[in-house]
């Protein structure tokens, strides 16, 4: 396996043929490595790759299929990947090659999971350990699918962390206004926030909002696209999910609020973004919020909680709170927020001990 030396820049370079997926035989050229051994390891793992073979490494793993993952999946979710693989995946499996990674293997990195802390000392969450394992098993599903890996590992030794967390953070109505005080002095926040509260939609949600979305006939806003910062572009893209299409029918006093903030705004055009910010200044605002006015902080996501707790507080049925949340099925809200559902077994009994009752007098 040679590998040559460029004479005027240093660097050392590889030149090979390989066969592709289809059997068409191809020529390969690639410079730029510091060392002659970075480049006869580069050409190993390119021919492993395309072969398909199962003794790529995970690090040529990923790098395929985060590729792949590219042209399927949404920019945004693919940055996640990226993040979560380059940061809890490859400092302990990276180099390993893939038909190595067997249950042990994956056991002892869950353990190593289970004992990471954050910046400030605390556990990681349920929620976070498990997205991080699912991560892992999405990738090595990848390596069955594609490079012959005979299992996927995670199958053996089961997951870690939860899908959703035993107990969630929200306001209450009042804990709500008394945070919207300290931060009246901008306008834009009281808009912004408002909204989060009072109609649960996603933070990326709120940020791709134009006055074109809001219909003061029906008395809604429509929900058909998100708003995302990213590489210090701005992105505007499909919702979350298809059911993330959704009208939310809107309390008068907010379209109150927003005529005041349009009189604010300078030379707008009816299909501008209403909010030209982005998630840092939601969080700067909320811990502002918070210290100010002494209530607990809460993430801006947990509005959108704070606001289908409301609803269920109200009495409100499961299936509507899915449909103005914009979930794909009432099941995600059932699991979400069962926990905020009152226990009324006892009012269960009663019920049917009632019902037994009136059957038997009428009987007599």
């Amino acid at each position: 396996m040679p590998a040559y030396k460029d004479k005027k820049s240093g660097k050392w370079y590889v030149q090979f043929w390989y066969t592709d997926y289809n059997g068409t035989k191809k020529k390969k050229l690639k410079r730029g490595f510091n060392k002659k051994s970075e480049a006869q390891t580069y050409e190993s793992e390119f021919k492993l790759t395309t072969s398909g073979s199962s003794e790529m490494t995970f690090r040529s793993l990923v790098a395929d299929y985060l590729e792949d993952s590219s042209h399927r999946l949404r920019e945004t979710t693919v940055e996640n990947k990226t993040y979560l693989i380059e940061t809890k995946l490859l400092p302990f499996f990276g180099d390993m090659p893939i038909n190595k990674i067997d249950a042990i293997t994956v056991r002892k990195w869950q353990n190593f999971v289970l004992k990471q802390t954050t910046k400030e000392g605390k556990k990681l969450s349920q929620t976070y350990m498990k997205s991080i394992n699912n991560q892992l098993s999405a990738v090595l599903n990848y390596a069955v699918k594609f490079y012959n890996l005979p299992n996927n590992p995670i199958h053996k030794t089961g997951s870690i962390g939860k899908k959703n967390a035993d107990s969630m953070d929200f306001w209450t109505v009042d804990e709500f206004d008394k945070f919207i005080e300290p931060v009246s002095n901008k306008i834009q926040s009281v808009m912004i926030f408002n909204l989060l509260f009072w109609t649960g939609i996603r933070s990326g949600e709120l940020l791709a909002l134009t006055l074109d979305d809001f219909d003061r006939e029906k008395k809604t806003v429509s929900i058909n696209k998100s708003y995302v910062r990213l590489k210090k572009k701005d992105i505007i893209s499909e919702p979350k999910t298809p059911k993330s299409n959704r009208s939310i029918t809107l309390p008068d006093f907010i379209f109150e609020m927003l005529d005041e903030y349009l009189a604010a705004l300078v030379d707008y055009e009816n299909d501008e973004r209403l909010f030209t910010v982005t998630k840092f200044y939601l969080n700067h605002e909320m811990k502002r919020g918070s210290k100010n006015s002494g209530i607990k902080k809460i993430r801006v996501h947990d509005l959108r909680h704070s606001h289908a707790s409301l609803l269920i507080e109200l009495g409100f049925s499961p299936l509507l709170i899915q449909e103005r949340l914009g979930h794909e099925d009432v099941q995600t809200t059932l699991n979400t927020y069962a926990h905020l559902y009152p226990n009324k077994q006892e009012e269960v009994s009663n019920k049917l001990d009632e019902i037994k009752n009136g059957i038997k007098t009428e009987s007599e």
